[in-house]
């Protein structure tokens, strides 16, 4: 037995085919997906799971170079979180991320209700 604190295998599959640069959402539970695009689905109802779990667990266990949300997010519980963690973000507009969305090797789709509860990371390598 895998020895991690993960346990949604569809998440540790996805996880472990990411490479430096390749991109990762953690999304709301509002944020449109592409049908082509990866998602590992973590909502079960509207709060739960939240952005801020999602998130301590994936920057326990992933190497984040970089961070970006949307312009819209300025202010927000959001900022202050990836803030807090040392992923001081990026900006793009709300549509620009949403845009960005079919380029993401993975999107993980929690419960988050917040408006703007969306960040783009980028993977980094642990060398």
């Amino acid at each position: 037995m895998l020895k991690s604190e993960i346990l949604n295998a569809p998440l540790l599959a996805e996880l472990a085919k990411l490479g430096h640069t390749d991109t990762v959402v953690v999304a709301d539970f509002g944020l449109p997906i592409p049908r082509q695009t990866p998602v590992v689905d973590l909502a079960f109802v509207a709060g739960q799971l939240g952005f801020a779990q999602a998130m301590e667990v994936l920057a326990r266990n992933l190497v984040i170079e970089s961070s970006t949300l949307a312009s819209e997010a300025r202010g927000s519980v959001v900022e202050e979180w990836c803030t807090a963690q040392g992923l001081v973000p990026g900006y793009i507009s709300h549509e620009e991320l949403k845009a960005a969305l079919p380029h993401a090797k993975l999107v993980i789709r929690t419960g988050e209700a917040t408006a703007y509860a969306n960040v783009v990371l980028s993977c980094g390598v642990p060398f």
